[in-house]
C-alpha cells in the first residue's frame, strides 16, 4: 500500500460538494428543459448582460468547442441571440432573448427557494462563510497562478 498524502483531495471534495448541491437544483433545471451548462450561461448573462463567447466560456467554466455547439443549440431554441459588437464588428455578443428572460423569471423563485432551504439547513452564517472562503481561496490561488504560456 502506498503512503498516504499529507492533504485531503480538495478538488475531489469540491466536486463532491458541487454534486451534493446540484442534486437539489437538477429537478428545477430538468422541469425547465435546460441543462446545467445552459443554466450557467443563462444565469451569467442574466446577471452580467451581453458578453462575448470567450468571456462566457471563462465565466461559466465551459470549454470553447463545447460552448460553441451549445450556443448554436440555444440560438435554435430561441434562448440567446447574437449581435455584432458595436466596438468591433469582427466580434459578436451573446445576449438573452425575451423567451429566456421569461424562463429565468419562472425559475428564479424556485432557485431562490432551494437556496433558502440550503440556508435553513446549514445556517446563514455557514453559507456566508462558504461564499467568502471559496471566493478568497480562488482569488489567492489565482493571484500567483502561472499564465497560460508559463510552465508549471
Amino acid at each position: 500500500m502506498s503512503p498516504s498524502f499529507n492533504h485531503r483531495n480538495l478538488p475531489h471534495l469540491l466536486l463532491y460538494a458541487r454534486e451534493t448541491l446540484m442534486a437539489h437544483f437538477r429537478p428545477i433545471l430538468h422541469a425547465a428543459g435546460v441543462s446545467e451548462q445552459q443554466w450557467r450561461v443563462l444565469r451569467t448573462l442574466s446577471e452580467a448582460g451581453a458578453m462575448e463567447p470567450n468571456q462566457i466560456a471563462r465565466r461559466c467554466q465551459i470549454l470553447s468547442p463545447s460552448l460553441t455547439r451549445m450556443l448554436a443549440g440555444m440560438e435554435e431554441q430561441g434562448l440567446i441571440k447574437r449581435a455584432r459588437s458595436n466596438a468591433d464588428q469582427r466580434r459578436q455578443e451573446i445576449s438573452l432573448t425575451a423567451k429566456s428572460n421569461k424562463l429565468i423569471d419562472r425559475m428564479r423563485p424556485l432557485v431562490d427557494a432551494k437556496y433558502q432551504e440550503i440556508e435553513d439547513k446549514i445556517g446563514k452564517e455557514l453559507l456566508d462563510r462558504l461564499y467568502r472562503d471559496v471566493d478568497a481561496m480562488a482569488d489567492l490561488i489565482r493571484r500567483d497562478a502561472p499564465g497560460p504560456h508559463e510552465s508549471t
